[in-house]
């Protein structure tokens, strides 16, 4: 970067209005998060999921408020470079001794390209690499805290684990989870434990993560070499006192509660990259965007995303093409093969009887971002003027984008800039999933198929659109939606059984004898569309023939209308301790 030989004080200014919007930013969003202890403590749930719907606007607000005092008090957008470059470099220094140094990069980069144009968005303007190092950022109280169970004995420390929280409901039984937790450990090692080094200890993240009706405790076992990490989900009984649910040992079902499809935790963090960095530590498939992402740090998230994603570019050759599968009337989606994401911009035109139009479309992909996902709803990377290396796109796909989207696209000589475009994790579209599995796995899948629309229902999403290709199978075999052109609220429908026809003759004319609302929904007409395989129906029959009767979606409404909030684990309901232990009689500590 140029450094000029002269500072202007404007410059110092607009520094000091960055860093002042964004500690405006991190204070509230550290209140909303530590707020989430006091209603798991309380049992409101509904303030818990509002509460995670809230947080993912402030973000956004407090850019727009610094873009506004930018504006108002330095005429930002008529700034001259050299201001702009010197404010960057104040704005670093401002950085020297901060908590959230990469958090505070990317929310002046946000201000920065609200302002001025994208021909600005270089490494002199912007951060287009970190300028502060996140490394050892000391954190008060600490990340993590330590346990060493050679001193004070193993349920000791492991009480003291869950003291530590402070939580002030009372456990229901703390000696017998305690009790639970080491049995599941034995079970899980077959008893093999390595002898406990002078270095063994348990190392706990400082605040619990809050989601749903859940609080986790995330944790890792240090001894010699070897960690083992392990979860631990906390939840009220019926009585309203805590017990703890289960012990989860395996990285990747640890690793499957910070899923794309679940909501965003709400934690406690004074430093959100030493929180990273040790969750990095006990689940390295996972990278910093998503975890980022999962932390409720969405913006951050996506800046790391994308520098993930360029260097990938620079590291690889082959070319995007047009995604597999059936092609949606709505988006127009392509991929590259090398990389676990799909692309997709809305189309101009929309076909067949499409009756959305391009801003109801982005509406319902913010619906579910703000809502609760339970473990069914693919989360989308949401950006704006993306550029894209021409040479990159097959001869196919720039056709596609010529014909399909040319309003959502701008082409020059080396590069295609698409306007507005979601970023998802890729996943195998159900249809051909089922197309290519044997009858083992098409009867399991199915199953999961019905079951992610019942999930749905109790979050109070009807899907809309049910076809298989419009839900796709991830790499733990979940199915998970993401065609939302269609969805709706459960409580927004009506639900309705078909009324007898007036007479034979009309039944059998294969005309309507009865009046449609828009938001009617008759699940009688599902297995028209949905079950023409006999293999399939035969199946989802079996496990899910309550979906083709509206009595069954008429009883979820009723139960949202009630604000009941549903139980959503994710993982087997078989690994939960009332499941596994509660009929046998279990030792006290």
């Amino acid at each position: 970067m140029h450094i000029p030989e002269y500072y202007n004080p404007v410059a110092r200014d607009i520094a000091q209005a960055l860093i002042d919007g964004f500690n405006r930013h991190y204070r509230l969003f550290r209140a909303s998060s530590a707020r989430a202890k006091l209603l798991f403590e309380a049992a409101d749930w509904q303030g818990v999921q509002k509460l995670v719907r809230d947080r993912i606007q402030f973000y956004d607000d407090r850019v727009a408020e610094t873009v506004a005092r930018l504006n108002n008090e330095f005429h930002a957008d008529l700034l001259d470079d050299e201001i702009w470059q010197q404010a960057k470099l104040y704005f670093i220094g401002l950085l020297t001794n901060h908590k959230q140094p990469e958090l505070a990069e990317t929310f002046f980069n946000s201000v920065f390209t609200r302002i001025l144009h994208r021909d600005y968005f270089k490494n002199d303007f912007i951060f287009v690499r970190p300028a502060i190092s996140t490394e050892y950022i000391e954190s008060d109280p600490p990340s993590y805290r330590s346990y060493y169970p050679n001193r004070s004995g193993l349920r000791s420390a492991l009480r003291q684990i869950v003291t530590d929280f402070g939580w002030q409901r009372p456990f229901a039984n703390l000696s017998r989870d305690l009790a639970l937790i080491v049995r599941a450990a034995d079970e899980h090692f077959g008893k093999r434990w390595p002898q406990a080094e002078a270095s063994f200890q348990i190392q706990v993240l400082s605040s619990a993560f809050y989601r749903n009706k859940t609080a986790y405790i995330f944790g890792k076992v240090v001894n010699g070499s070897q960690v083992y990490p392990f979860a631990v989900p906390v939840l009220h009984d019926a009585e309203g006192k805590l017990y703890l649910d289960t012990l989860l040992l395996e990285p990747w079902r640890i690793g499957v509660l910070f899923s794309f499809s679940r909501a965003y935790f709400l934690a406690d963090m004074e430093v959100p990259s030493g929180y990273v960095q040790f969750l990095r530590s006990m689940l390295p498939t996972k990278t910093k965007a998503e975890l980022y992402t999962m932390l409720g740090l969405q913006k951050q998230g996506k800046n790391t995303f994308y520098r993930d994603f360029v260097h990938h570019l620079k590291h690889s050759k082959d070319q995007f093409m047009i995604a597999p599968g059936i092609r949606g009337l709505v988006m127009l989606v392509f991929t590259l093969p090398s990389y676990p994401y799909v692309f997709k911009l809305i189309k101009d035109v929309f076909g067949g009887p499409k009756e959305v139009d391009r801003a109801t479309v982005k509406l319902k992909y913010q619906l579910v971002k703000r809502h609760d996902r339970v473990g069914r709803m693919a989360d989308t990377l949401e950006f704006s003027n993306v550029a894209f290396p021409k040479s990159r796109f097959t001869p196919e796909l720039l056709d596609e984008l010529r014909q399909l989207a040319k309003l959502s696209i701008e082409e020059n000589e080396d590069s295609v800039v698409i306007k507005h475009l979601y970023i998802e994790r890729r996943m195998k579209p159900l249809n051909m999933y089922l197309m290519n599995c044997d009858g083992e796995e098409k009867d399991r899948v199915v199953r999961e198929y019905g079951d992610a629309i019942k999930d749905l229902a109790a979050a109070n999403i009807f899907p809309g659109d049910m076809l298989f290709k419009n839900f796709g199978v991830t790499r733990y075999g979940r199915v998970i939606f993401y065609d939302y052109d269609e969805i709706e609220y459960m409580t927004d429908c009506k639900f309705r059984r078909i009324p007898a026809a007036p007479n034979p003759e009309m039944e059998m004319s294969g005309e309507v004898w009865y009046p449609i609302a828009r938001n009617d929904v008759f699940p009688e007409e599902f297995g028209t569309f949905l079950l023409g395989d006999p293999a399939v129906r035969k199946v989802f029959l079996k496990y899910h023939r309550d979906l083709l009767d509206a009595a069954f979606w008429q009883h979820k409404q009723q139960r949202i209308r009630d604000g009941h909030i549903e139980d959503f684990y994710p993982y087997p309901v078989e690994m939960r301790f009332c499941q596994r232990y509660y009929r046998e009689p279990v030792s006290a500590a």
